[in-house]
């Protein structure tokens, strides 16, 4: 008994000592909190939650902050091995933390590691399916690790039958061990499966999309008849990856330009190292004893179109901007611009959705081919890279401004089954676009010829030295796309010639001392007249407003220099200081030069890259500016992540211009921190630009839009059960949208759905409701949005005009919403950071 109450006695010291220890650390760890030391106290929570984890609940809020706040510590020292390890012990304390899960995602995201992030972030939103900040970085992600491609191709149902056929017919025919490169969700291996294949094998490099197809290939019941490889088909080894050289490999490895996705090498490397030798012609035999590839090649052709919308992304089509002179001693080009001799290996075409494109586009020649490839022919798969480009002459048939060469497939699967990209198909397939660029003339009309070379050097298809035969001279003068800028004549008399020779040597054409390369946007933004020209005239009348305050400022300053010597009085100049403006958008800006033109103004601005910088001093030069009139912004920052600061200590911003709205049609993240900072930074009377924004919407009936986010059940898919496990990876927002020639119709009338208000934000609200009128009867399935930019109240740039560098976006909703017409729905619009969320009441 008394060894019993002496062991009492030391339990109740012991608990007695870890409540007073308990206690210390936690008031400890507070105190630390709150003067920011967040290392000591995030070891104090440590221990209060280990020796006490009853208090959970309790600390977890402010354990929470202070472990962000740590983080944020170590990431910026760089510890990240410390950084990972603290997130490490967090979630062993609290593993269901949605807060916690979304943090280490943002981590991981910042450091590449984009599958882990996902991970983390679906946790999250899996956790707390209302945590805003979880779904919106999911979303983020979501778009780079499952491209929307994989929607649109998984709802084509005719590429699906196609490819089904095929492959059965060959499966049927011997070819009994198949490899599936680049297998995506794992459908090319599934249809070889179940036509009968005794063994499959499947590779993908994805982590997102091999896991994925585990989980399609388990649901299918086929996951011990499919060996699934995370790895590229390059890295794969026989027997140390598959045991066996294999009768078939399938593959869709191919983007708008055929070649882009890798699919040249990845054959090569597969007929000699892991396909069995091809049936020599004429003899017959087992299909199992020989190697096939599906497709078994494709035939490319082209077309020579007229687009506005095109050019105006790949062209500079004006001289002045907002009366800025752009001089031709700079040289604008899109990044597909390239030369055969490029040291990098850039994508030299963009893709568009020829039969959607805004203002469609003229055929200026007939559809002609430029290539054939046989996929079953190694040699010529080994000769592709290295030929030489082979010259293609097309006749004109229609007059017209020669704007590209679109470009487009016949994927022949085998001898009766083919797929066309062709833009006059229906396909899910886009076209490659060959912009052409620095052409001294563009005009084509019937009896020219439009001469290209076409190769495919880098695994690249290359369209390129596109040039103009023209039918008058009977002389072809090279204007191609190419970065050398050779011009070469081809004879027509010698007569000609000498008088050509004459005109180049008299001629002094002005030398181009800058090539400048912008995004596609960019581009369209400096041909954006309605916008420069609005900032311009906006800008003018804040500084007219400001003007006469300064003047008043002058002459106070001026006759208190002058009061003790009255005859210096007349020989004082007094130079004012100037009116700063800062223009921190995204990205190639010329707003600070227009800024520039109104008086005495010292203009700033934030491009980073360091050709756009010089690009900028050349345009200054031949506007006349004085020397170190435009100074770059980050050059005076010394933390490129604080960029809103005074211009002086003792001076304050007249004008600071935001970049709003993104090129893809959403808010920019963090806009209204921004804001905020913005204003404060403002002298009176200052203005931020633009001033206020309504973001505008409307209900729509669009079945594009529903197949583009979703994969509609089992039918487009022959019946294997892919869609509950893609479409975890759908995203509510579809953006880089042209409203103009979207597949609609519309049941509303446009609606203002928001007001974000960077000069006023109390007149802002991030949650409201608004009352829809439907004007015909459908099925609710997308809203639609875009934004009219008020930079004050009489001058507004729609961001859905014909002539603006945005596109638009739409909220595509999980389940269609029957309405009629008179009928009114009730829209709930949130708007937190950059994320929209529009919920349709009845």
């Amino acid at each position: 008994m008394p060894r019993s109450r002496g062991g009492g006695r030391a339990r109740g010291g012991q608990e007695a000592g870890r409540a007073e220890l308990v206690s210390r650390s936690l008031q400890s760890a507070q105190h630390c909190v709150a003067g920011r030391d967040f290392g000591t106290a995030y070891a104090h929570y440590l221990l209060v939650l280990s020796l006490a984890p009853e208090l959970r609940d309790d600390v977890k809020e402010t354990f929470q902050y202070t472990l962000l706040k740590w983080a944020e510590e170590l990431d910026s020292l760089n510890r990240v091995q410390d950084l990972f390890g603290c997130y490490e012990q967090a979630l062993e304390l609290f593993p269901d933390d949605e807060v916690i899960c979304n943090s280490i995602g943002e981590h991981l995201f910042r450091m590449g590691f984009r599958d882990e992030a996902a991970g983390y972030f679906h946790k999250a939103v899996k956790l707390n399916p209302d945590y805003s900040d979880a779904k919106e970085n999911f979303y983020r992600v979501a778009n780079w690790l499952v491209e929307r491609w994989h929607f649109i191709m998984l709802n084509d149902i005719k590429r699906n039958m196609t490819y089904h056929s095929a492959i059965q017919k060959v499966v049927r025919l011997g070819c009994k061990t198949v490899l599936d490169i680049g297998a995506g969700t794992g459908i090319l291996s599934m249809f070889a499966k179940s036509a009968g294949a005794h063994r499959v094998y499947a590779c993908e490099l994805s982590k997102t999309m091999y896991e994925l197809s585990h989980d399609v290939m388990a649901a299918n019941k086929m996951e011990t008849g499919i060996k699934l490889l995370h790895m590229k088909s390059l890295d794969i080894e026989v027997p140390k990856h598959i045991p066996e050289r294999v009768s078939l490999v399938v593959t869709e490895t191919v983007d708008a330009g055929l070649f882009g996705e890798g699919i040249v090498e990845s054959l090569i490397h597969a007929w000699e190292h892991l396909l069995l030798q091809p049936k020599p012609k004429g003899k017959d035999g087992n299909c199992e004893e020989y190697g096939q590839v599906i497709p078994a090649g494709a035939v490319v052709f082209g077309m020579a179109v007229q687009c506005t919308e095109i050019r105006r992304h790949h062209r500079l089509g004006v001289q002045d901007v907002a009366g800025v002179h752009l001089p031709a001693s700079v040289k604008f080009q899109s990044p597909t611009y390239s030369s055969v001799d490029s040291e990098e290996t850039v994508e030299p075409y963009t893709t568009e959705k020829m039969s959607r494109v805004p203002g469609g586009y003229l055929p200026l020649t007939e559809s002609f081919e430029t290539m054939r490839v046989d996929f079953n022919n190694l040699q010529e798969l080994k000769s592709l890279a290295t030929k030489k480009p082979h010259q293609i002459s097309v006749p004109v048939i229609q007059e017209g401004e020669l704007d590209a060469i679109i470009v487009w497939f016949v994927l022949q699967l085998d001898d009766e089954h083919s797929l066309s990209t062709s833009p006059h198909e229906e396909t899910c397939w886009e076209q490659a676009v060959y912009p052409v660029q620095s052409l001294p003339d563009y005009f084509v009309k019937p009896g020219d010829h439009v001469m290209m070379e076409v190769s495919c050097q880098d695994c690249y298809l290359r369209i390129q030295n596109i040039h103009i035969l023209n039918a008058d001279h009977g002389m072809d003068i090279e204007r191609g796309s190419s970065k050398n800028e050779e011009e070469s004549l081809v004879l027509g008399s010698e007569a000609e010639l000498c008088s050509a020779l004459a005109s180049l040597q008299t001629s002094k054409p002005d030398e181009i001392r800058q090539i400048c390369t912008l995004e596609s946007t960019e581009i369209a933004l400096l041909n954006n007249v309605p916008y420069h020209e609005g900032f311009k005239a906006a800008m003018s009348k804040v500084l007219t407003t400001l003007t006469p305050n300064k003047q008043m400022d002058v002459e106070v300053i001026g006759g208190e220099m002058n009061s003790g010597n009255s005859q210096d009085r007349n020989s004082l100049h007094i130079t004012p200081d100037p009116f700063y403006v800062l223009d921190v958008s995204e990205g190639f800006s010329i707003l600070p030069i227009i800024a520039g033109t109104l008086g005495l103004v010292k203009p700033y601005s934030s491009v980073e890259k360091e050709q756009h910088r010089l690009t900028l001093d050349l345009i200054s030069e031949a506007n006349h500016f004085p020397r170190d009139t435009l100074e770059f912004w980050l050059r005076h920052v010394e933390d490129d992540c604080a960029v809103l600061q005074r211009p002086k200590s003792d001076k304050l911003w007249s004008i600071i211009i935001l970049d709003v709205i993104e090129t893809s049609g959403l808010i920019q993240q963090e806009m209204m921190e921004k804001a905020a900072i913005s204003r404060c930074l403002l002298q009176s009377g200052g203005r931020i630009f633009p001033q206020y924004v309504l973001m505008l919407g409307m209900l729509v009936e669009s079945q594009t839009l529903v197949e583009e986010n979703a994969v509609q059940g089992t039918e487009p898919t022959l019946g294997l059960n892919i869609a509950p496990f893609i479409n975890q990876f759908q995203v509510p927002v579809r953006v880089f949208l042209d409203l103009s020639t979207l597949p609609c119709i519309p049941l509303s009338k446009p609606t203002e759905l928001l007001r974000l208000d960077l000069m006023n934000p109390y007149l802002n609200n991030s949650n409201r409701e608004v009352k829809v009128q439907i004007c015909k009867s459908g099925q609710v399935t997308a809203i639609p949005f875009w934004y009219h930019v008020y930079l004050d109240e009489e001058i507004s740039l729609d961001t859905s005009s014909e002539t603006s560098h945005w596109k638009q976006a739409a909220v595509v909703l999980d389940n269609p919403i029957s309405v009629e017409i008179g009928q009114e729905v009730v829209l709930n619009i949130q708007h937190h950071k950059s994320n929209i969320s529009i919920t349709v009441k009845q």
